[in-house]
């Protein structure tokens, strides 16, 4: 039997961020030559109880309310699926507009991570905006799944948090650890970044930079990168926000998160901070 290939996945629904989505999705689709599968996922809601509305009416009344409430839940589910394949049809068009052969489109009914870990086999990178659509046009905060969809995958995850402008200049975070080296290997073998500029960026112990800096322009230049090695020194997120402004970057790649998630509780994470502080897109390695 065909081994299925695999998709670049994207997460559409009705955030400010979707067309951005969209469009950095049909990017990696075309730089990766893979199929593009859009994805929108219907939570699961569940019908208000109406044994505690009101001690007074009786158990026909209730039964009667019950009618109206799963015939209203009914209503908004027809609606939601309308709803989303208007998306995933604007959306397949503008993807298709911006060169994508194959595209697919689903829906599905079921929490947003449930969906991506039974899909994960299959997909190859996971494009996602960085607040949902419950965020409104809040440009502030994380999207309330984000942090659990890019813990729950091992996969690439690019995070979306601007409109769309094609990555000339990439900038890798590199320290050394399982992640960062997943990341530079990444970097070193995709056909996404061919012929890019690469800026190889450590922050932290200068013992240490030289030896890890050395390794990871050794195997980026083996792969053809241009590479632009540099230590720098002081917050790790300053120090990559800054200079990522000062060098236009236009995309950043680094790993995901600690192993010790009390750690990260209790510190905050260098993955979080940068989501939060970063106006560039992020792809993130676990």
């Amino acid at each position: 039997m065909k081994q299925q290939q695999a998709v670049v996945l994207t997460c559409i629904d009705g955030s400010r961020y979707s067309s951005a989505v969209c469009d950095y999705a049909a990017w990696v689709a075309k730089r990766i030559s893979a199929p593009l599968k859009l994805l929108h996922n219907i939570e699961r809601t569940a019908i208000p109880a109406v044994a505690d509305l009101s001690g007074s009416i009786g158990l026909g009344s209730q039964e009667e309310l019950l009618k109206e409430l799963t015939n209203l839940e009914q209503q908004r589910g027809r609606l939601l699926l309308e709803q989303g394949t208007l998306m995933l049809n604007a959306a397949h068009q503008r993807a298709t507009q911006n060169g994508v052969e194959h595209v697919v489109a689903c829906q599905r009914h079921d929490s947003l991570n449930e969906s991506l870990i039974e899909l994960e086999d299959h997909i190859r990178v996971l494009i996602i905006g960085i607040r949902g659509e419950q965020h409104g046009a809040s440009d502030q905060g994380l999207g309330a799944q984000l942090e659990n969809v890019v813990r729950a995958l091992h996969k690439p995850i690019l995070v979306v948090n601007r409109e769309f402008h094609e990555p000339r200049r990439i900038m890798l975070a590199f320290d050394g650890s399982e992640a960062a080296r997943k990341a530079l290997q990444m970097v070193a073998s995709s056909p996404l970044f061919k012929n890019m500029p690469c800026h190889l960026i450590y922050v932290g112990d200068p013992s240490a930079a030289a030896d890890l800096l050395a390794e990871g322009a050794a195997t980026l230049q083996k792969a053809g990168l241009v590479v632009t090695p540099n230590h720098l020194q002081g917050n790790t997120v300053d120090a990559l926000t800054a200079y990522q402004t000062e060098h236009a970057i236009d995309l950043t790649i680094m790993g995901a998160f600690s192993h010790n998630r009390l750690r990260d509780l209790l510190l905050g994470s260098v993955t979080a901070k940068m989501l939060l502080n970063t106006m560039q897109p992020l792809l993130l390695l676990r």
